[in-house]
């Protein structure tokens, strides 16, 4: 996490890991890989997919996606987990997600939800069934678009 080629990313992961190794010390609990590793945000997991810490960790992250198509790559992942991280703080942020203007528009809801599925299905098709059970999004989707 020290190599020069980070520089440019003002070492992110460095950075993040050790505000995690703060947090813990300030409130007393002992650092674990296990804590560091589940007080991670979702940019950070994303950012692995970034073509400088990528190489720098042999492209191992795109083999969690054993069952893409192989004609997908690193960018293209990057691109759906940042289209998916950027929607995801415009929630956390209160921001409008399916109004343009006074209009209601829900297909950049949809287009996300598209990506989380294309993703899972790439870690593993079995994860699909339980994701749907519990997504409520198409049901949603609809209620809005009846008003």
């Amino acid at each position: 996490m020290k190599h020069h080629s980070l520089r440019h990313s003002n070492f992110f992961l460095r950075n993040n890991i050790q505000k995690s190794e703060d947090k813990l010390i300030r409130r007393k609990i002992p650092i674990t890989n296990g804590k560091i590793i589940s007080d991670q945000s979702f940019g950070f997991w994303v950012s692995f997919f970034l073509s400088h810490h990528y190489a720098l960790i042999g492209g191992q992250p795109i083999h969690i996606f054993k069952n893409k198509p192989v004609n997908i790559d690193r960018a293209c992942i990057y691109s759906n987990l940042d289209d998916i991280k950027k929607f995801r703080n415009r929630m956390n942020h209160c921001e409008p997600i399916c109004f343009i203007g006074n209009k209601i528009d829900c297909n950049k809801v949809l287009e996300i939800r598209s990506k989380i599925y294309e993703l899972l299905k790439w870690i593993d098709p079995n994860l699909i069934p339980f994701f749907e059970k519990i997504d409520n999004i198409l049901h949603k989707v609809n209620n809005l678009t009846r008003i």
